[in-house]
């Protein structure tokens, strides 16, 4: 690690990384930021970084770089925050690694379980995890709506073997800025508790084609919302999870049951979401772009059948989401039939998903 300030680089400056990087920067520590979107980093270079809060506005002067000047910088980043999608982390890490020196860590600022492919390139000892709860979206470059300020955001990270170094304890120092920050030792169970948050959320609301307030207010949708939570809870439980509480619970508010994934999501509901607030796979939709499904149901549904069984709440509603990715839909409140449809009896996994988790277990080395 550098002597002094930490050279820190954001690699993926969307709404949540910019955001995070703007708090960052503005407590003076040394932040680039590194994005895809060249009329993002145009607009940061020519006007700072705009991030608009329920209560106040700020701009921030950063140093941006496009994605292709990467291959032009010499100097090693001591911390790296990854904030691309899921399906973007095994190259994004790949393009940063010559970046890196021995004691560099990258820190996963992403949804999903993304550390062990982080892991995989780098190393475990240069991988810490990340859970956040924040909520923002960005629609116009160089400007980041924040809808969750930093007085309201919370981040828990950890190392893959849970002990405490130096290198972690500089990552959480960092995000300290951004919000609320704790340290844990079991970064994967902390990481799957955010993603049962995510699961009754995520495509639900996004396939409704409306913010998450208005989705859960759909008939039956807190049904199929729970019912897909309740899957994602009994398969952490089946694969030797720890039920942990975050979002800053305790302890005593983490019952010994599916009603934790439950309480979870009305933690989301009622901390992390505004009227206006949509997921970020409605966002991703609306911009045109692929969306994170295998790293929501899709990854619920896909180690389901590696461990055994079937999560058919979960599948059908990846079937709907895999329909509106192939142009067959779109994201509209008439879909909620489609939902409805995922709780009734009998419930049998779709074909095409089937075919899918088979050819991904075929696919697999």
């Amino acid at each position: 690690m550098t002597v002094g300030k930490p050279r820190i680089a954001v690699l993926g400056a969307g709404a949540n990384g910019a955001s995070i990087g703007a708090d960052m920067a503005r407590a003076g520590l040394d932040v680039s930021l590194i994005d895809q979107w060249p009329a993002h980093i145009e607009a940061i270079r020519a006007h700072g970084l705009t991030v608009e809060m329920p209560d106040r506005t700020v701009t921030a002067e950063i140093p941006a770089f496009h994605l292709c000047e990467v291959a032009e910088m010499r100097q090693p980043f001591d911390i790296v925050f990854l904030s691309t999608k899921t399906y973007d982390t095994r190259w994004s890490v790949q393009l940063i690694a010559p970046l890196l020196h021995r004691s560099s860590v990258v820190v996963g600022l992403q949804n999903g379980m993304t550390i062990d492919d982080v892991a995989d390139i780098v190393g475990g000892e240069r991988t810490i995890g990340a859970v956040l709860g924040i909520a923002a979206n960005m629609f116009e470059p160089g400007r980041v709506v924040r809808q969750v300020p930093p007085e309201g955001t919370w981040f828990t990270v950890g190392t893959l073997d849970g002990t405490r170094t130096p290198q972690l304890e500089a990552v959480a120092e960092a995000l300290s800025h951004a919000g609320t920050t704790e340290i844990t030792e079991d970064i994967r169970s902390s990481k799957w508790m955010k993603l049962i948050a995510n699961i009754p959320e995520m495509l639900p609301s996004a396939i409704l084609g409306v913010p998450l307030l208005t989705a859960v207010e759909q008939r039956d949708m807190r049904r199929v919302m729970d019912a897909a939570s309740r899957e994602a809870y009994r398969l952490a439980v089946d694969a030797g999870i720890t039920m942990l509480p975050i979002f800053g619970k305790t302890a005593e508010d983490v019952p010994d049951s599916d009603r934790y994934a439950l309480d979870l999501l009305d933690a989301v509901l009622e901390s992390y979401s505004l009227p206006d607030t949509r997921v970020a796979v409605l966002q991703d939709w609306q911009k045109g772009r692929r969306a994170e499904l295998d790293g929501f149901n899709g990854y619920i549904v896909e180690l389901r059948e590696r461990l055994g069984g079937e999560a058919p709440v979960n599948s059908a509603i990846l079937e709907i989401g895999e329909r509106i990715e192939r142009g067959e839909l779109v994201p509209s409140l008439a879909n909620a039939k489609l939902l409805r449809e995922a709780i009734m009896e009998p419930i049998t996994v779709p074909a095409r998903t089937e075919r899918r988790v088979e050819q991904k277990r075929m696919d697999r080395p």
